[in-house]
C-alpha cells in the first residue's frame, strides 16, 4: 500500500488485474457473501435474475473512474465517423492525455488539413462526451526518419564541411 498525505491508502499498481478480476467477481455475486451449501435432494432456486455482465462492467468502470476514458476510447474507435472516411484513411488517433487528443497523419499535407478541422474536432467530442472532456486536438505529421542510425552513419559529429 502507498501512503498519500492525507493518510489515505491507495492500493499499488496491479499488473496482473486480480484485483479488478475479485471486484467483477463480488459485484457479480451480489452482497459477496456465500451461501451454505444446500442438500442434493431439494432443488436450489434462485430469487434473484443473474446479473448481466455489462452492468458489472460499468459499475466496476463507474467505481474506478475510468468512465471518461473508456467513453473517449469508444468514441475513438468510431474516427471514421467523426472525421469521415477519406481523413481518416490518412490519420490515426494516437493517444488522449490531460483532455488533449492527439492524431497522427500520414503526411505534413494531411496533417495540416487536419489542423483546418480541429476546432469541429473539438466541438463534435465534447457534444458527444460532455464539455470541457476535450480542450484541444493536436495534430502532428510523420516521424521523420534518423539518420545516426545504420551502416553509413558517422561517429561523433557527423561528416562536417572541411572548406574552411
Amino acid at each position: 500500500m502507498v501512503e498519500h498525505d492525507e493518510g489515505a491508502e491507495t492500493p499499488a499498481h496491479d499488473p496482473q488485474g486480480l484485483e479488478l478480476a475479485r471486484q467483477i467477481a463480488s459485484a457479480t455475486r451480489g452482497s459477496g457473501a456465500r451461501q451454505a451449501p444446500q442438500k442434493k435432494h431439494k432443488p436450489v432456486q434462485r430469487t434473484d435474475e443473474p446479473t448481466r455482465i455489462g452492468e458489472v462492467l460499468k459499475e466496476v468502470i463507474d467505481t474506478q473512474g475510468w468512465t471518461r476514458e473508456v467513453n473517449v476510447h469508444q468514441l475513438l474507435a468510431r474516427w471514421p465517423t467523426l472525421v469521415g472516411p477519406v481523413n481518416a484513411a490518412h490519420s490515426v488517433p494516437e493517444s488522449y492525455k490531460d483532455a488533449v487528443l492527439t492524431v497522427r497523419a500520414e503526411s505534413t499535407t494531411w496533417a495540416s488539413s487536419l489542423r483546418t478541422i480541429a476546432p469541429q474536432l473539438v466541438a463534435i467530442l465534447n457534444e458527444a462526451l460532455g464539455q470541457g472532456t476535450v480542450t484541444r486536438v493536436h495534430v502532428i505529421g510523420p516521424e521523420a526518419p534518423n539518420w545516426k542510425k545504420g551502416l553509413r552513419s558517422v561517429q561523433g559529429r557527423g561528416p562536417r564541411d572541411t572548406y574552411g
